[in-house]
């Protein structure tokens, strides 16, 4: 009776033999990727949210201006007839109107609270305006304002659009400057483990050469084991991170900047990235690390 003959093991499946499977080295490296993996899903999350954000505000502000009219009791009435004069009289203003006490209430409703007796403060007559195509003439509106009503204030909101696209940009830069130093720690960890399997392995690495294994085989072997280990971390990770996103609040135009803090549309692709850049990050590591520490075995 013949028994089939085993088929031959592939040479990446013989190299990986050469590193142990299981051990502290393995299950550093696969919390190490799958934990800074979920740490850059929340960082990528949080920049994108934080800058798309920052572009709503700036592009709601783009082409609105405010008016406020702080007068004697009165003549509000007289002032704001001839506001509203100016404005329909103004080029370039595409629509205009008077903020009521009702809209003024819900607009101080998150700061004091829902009992705020309007009528017996003195909050200045809000006007809101939205310029048109070609705009208005900001300096000659305010002119023409301190003419007619000589308590009204044009402002056009560009003290606050200015900060909002710095904030932008900066909250982009954090976010990739966060997943940069969180690569970084990954690769210096994944390096450390390297070093770490590479030297309790130091007996089984002089045998191999006693038998004729060359460097570039051996190192061939840990950078493997050492990539695949960090694709399946950071693959449980993203994972982890992906849920974690999905399960936040969604956006709510009253939850302001704690609300909406994820991904939209094709943002769900970004996650899917990491674990293929946390392999390379680990296969460059991991064959930088085996050939200085295969050196100094020699």
């Amino acid at each position: 009776m013949r028994f089939p003959k085993a088929k031959p093991a592939s040479p990446v499946t013989r190299a990986l033999q050469v590193v142990p499977p299981s051990g502290p080295t393995a299950w550093l490296t696969t919390f190490t990727a799958g934990a800074m993996t979920f740490l850059c899903v929340f960082a990528l999350a949080l920049s994108l949210a934080s800058g798309r954000l920052a572009d709503r505000w700036s592009e709601a502000l783009a082409r609105t201006a405010t008016i406020r009219l702080s007068a004697p009791a009165e003549q509000v009435q007289i002032q704001t007839d001839a506001i509203l004069s100016v404005l329909a009289a103004t080029p370039g203003v595409a629509s205009f109107r008077a903020i009521d006490d009702a809209e003024t209430r819900d607009l101080l409703e998150p700061w004091f609270g829902p009992d705020l007796p309007i009528e017996a403060l003195p909050i200045p007559r809000l006007f809101e305006v939205v310029e048109a195509e070609p705009p208005y003439d900001s300096e000659g509106l305010r002119l023409r304002l301190a003419a007619e009503a000589p308590g009204a204030v044009l402002d056009d909101h560009t003290r606050w659009r200015r900060p909002l696209a710095e904030a932008a940009e900066r909250l982009r830069f954090l976010g990739v400057l966060s997943i940069a130093l969180i690569g970084a720690a990954m690769a210096a960890m994944i390096t450390l483990a390297a070093r770490a399997a590479l030297a309790t392995n130091a007996e089984v690495i002089r045998v191999l050469r006693l038998v004729g294994a060359k460097d570039s085989y051996i190192a061939r072997a840990f950078v493997r084991r050492f990539t695949l280990r960090t694709f399946a971390g950071a693959a449980v990770g993203a994972a982890a991170g992906l849920a974690g996103v999905a399960a936040l609040p969604a956006a709510d135009a009253a939850g302001g900047f704690l609300t909406g803090l994820g991904f939209t549309g094709t943002g769900w692709l970004w996650p899917f990235v990491l674990p293929p850049c946390a392999a390379i990050v680990a296969f460059i590591a991991t064959r930088r690390a085996a050939f200085q520490k295969l050196r100094e075995l020699t």
